[in-house]
């Protein structure tokens, strides 16, 4: 239920909704479902909302499965798999996050592909124009490389504008420039527009939380890094998430943790520790999250055993 402090139907209700979600990564977003690993099963979308999660994100690569030419037109077969997992989780009573993954020819030659962009979510947005309010919409995951932040901010304004003819009111989520760094928050501008969360990622320090990654150059020189909770750490990642609390206030938007984890090489003791930190720090601060990620490398949840590694899911979501 939402808060008795938060105006009902406004956006910050909208994204105390989503308050503690999970990512369904390494599925849809693949370049293909299942070449990652991961395919998205119906009991999936129970388990998550028994856990006590109340939304998900889907990360989706819509542009490995459109036209590369006008109109772009975004094969059917793929787009009703999408709407297979939304109607999924609304089903469970979840919020459904509709997120353009892995667009990786934007972030290459953000010119040649900003018509394909736009198009690409003019599509998107006439297909669930009358899907419940409990569909948001993530414009695209992680800006970065050649996708400067004033590109970005121009795609931004661009998009909306195209979204807002068919969806005026739909909760949509922006993140900034540089894979949705905090740092970069002062540099997001955004249109006038009552229906934006904004949303930064978190994975600090990087040489704990991405430790033996493998597409992470030098990474397994950082195996072995431990997160203990000492006072200098916690002030550290509370000082960082309390930048981006402090931007939501001063711009008057909410602010969404949309991804934040440690992956499998790291120690079991230090993953839990430090995700029960992050996660209890956003909610004090009043930031909704989705931890990264379900059931692959950071997974909550062992698909082989078929049971959750109980450790991440207690951080995540107490019992007491």
């Amino acid at each position: 239920m939402p808060s008795p402090t938060i105006a009902t139907g406004s956006i910050f209700e909208r994204n105390y909704r989503i308050g503690r979600a999970v990512n369904l990564g390494n599925a849809l977003e693949a370049p293909n479902e299942g070449e990652w690993g991961v395919t998205l099963k119906t009991e999936y979308f129970s388990l998550i909302k028994n856990a006590g999660f109340t939304a998900v994100r889907i990360p989706i690569r819509f542009s490995a499965h459109a036209a590369m030419d006008a109109p772009y037109t975004i094969d059917p077969t793929f787009l009703a798999r999408v709407d297979w997992a939304v109607n999924q989780a609304l089903d469970q009573g979840l919020v459904a996050i509709v997120d353009m993954h892995h667009y990786l020819e934007i972030f290459e030659k953000p010119y040649d592909n900003e018509a394909r962009f736009i198009s690409l979510w003019e599509q998107i947005a006439d297909h669930y124009k009358d899907y419940s309010p409990d569909v948001y919409f993530e414009l695209l995951n992680e800006p970065n490389g050649q996708l400067t932040t004033d590109i970005w901010n121009k795609y931004v304004a661009e998009t909306l504008a195209v979204i807002r003819r068919t969806n005026p009111t739909r909760a949509v989520i922006v993140g900034p420039g540089e894979w949705y760094s905090i740092s970069q928050l002062q540099f997001l501008t955004l249109p006038e527009d009552a229906n934006i969360i904004v949303s930064v990622h978190y994975y600090s320090p990087f040489q704990f939380t991405h430790q033996g990654a493998e597409w992470a150059a030098g990474s397994n020189a950082w195996l072995g890094t431990t997160w203990k909770g000492t006072i200098i750490q916690r002030l550290i990642l509370r000082q960082d998430l309390l930048t981006a609390a402090d931007w939501g206030k001063q711009n008057n938007h909410p602010i969404f943790l949309g991804e934040f984890g440690a992956y499998s090489k790291a120690d079991m003791a230090s993953r839990a520790l430090w995700t029960d930190a992050v996660a209890r720090t956003a909610e004090e601060l009043g930031i909704s999250w989705a931890y990264w990620e379900f059931c692959s490398g950071f997974g909550v949840y062992d698909p082989v055993a078929n049971k959750w590694n109980e450790a991440l899911l207690t951080a995540l979501i107490p019992t007491q």
